[in-house]
């Protein structure tokens, strides 16, 4: 990957919502190099999907929490369970399994408290893998939210071929 894939990976990040030939002049290409190396970026997975970004408040999902659990049981079938099973929750956005004093970190995002605590309480028995401890943080205020990564940071790679 060249700088000029990370400067078109860059573009489409942060708005899809561009012709290629605005993209192709963002980066220093004409249309039909722009749209073949897309295309390339699409067929090797580093393009996974493009998605609309939607205002959790004005859908008036205004409560973000952070649940760091840490389960019972560290056997891999448990784990997978776990994963499983509380990824079915259309309120979590996030999983991620985590190093240190807790197991999973989940972003929970909901209209109100009350609906949290609705949600917790189906997690915690729908869940089949023991829950040793279960943490709630809810956030104040986001002052940084964003899904653009950091590719100018990305360590150089080289990409195959996909065809």
């Amino acid at each position: 990957m060249d700088q000029i894939d990370r400067k078109i990976l860059d573009v489409l990040q942060r708005d899809t919502n561009q012709s290629i030939a605005d993209i192709g002049s963002k980066v220093g290409l004409s249309q039909t190099p722009c749209w073949k190396r897309i295309q390339r970026l699409e067929r090797l997975g580093i393009i996974q999907k493009r998605v609309a970004l939607l205002d959790a408040s004005k859908l008036d999902l205004s409560v973000t929490a952070f649940v760091t659990i840490s389960v019972g049981d560290h056997s891999e079938p448990a784990l997978q369970r776990f994963r499983t099973e509380a990824s079915r929750f259309p309120e979590v956005l996030d999983i991620h399994r985590m190093a240190g004093e807790h197991d999973y970190i989940l972003r929970v995002v909901l209209p109100t408290v009350n609906a949290y605590d609705t949600f917790y309480r189906k997690l915690i028995d729908t869940v089949s893998v023991p829950l040793k401890k279960v943490t709630s943080h809810f956030a104040i205020e986001s002052v940084k939210a964003t899904t653009a990564l950091p590719i100018i940071a990305a360590p150089e790679r080289r990409l195959e071929a996909a065809e």
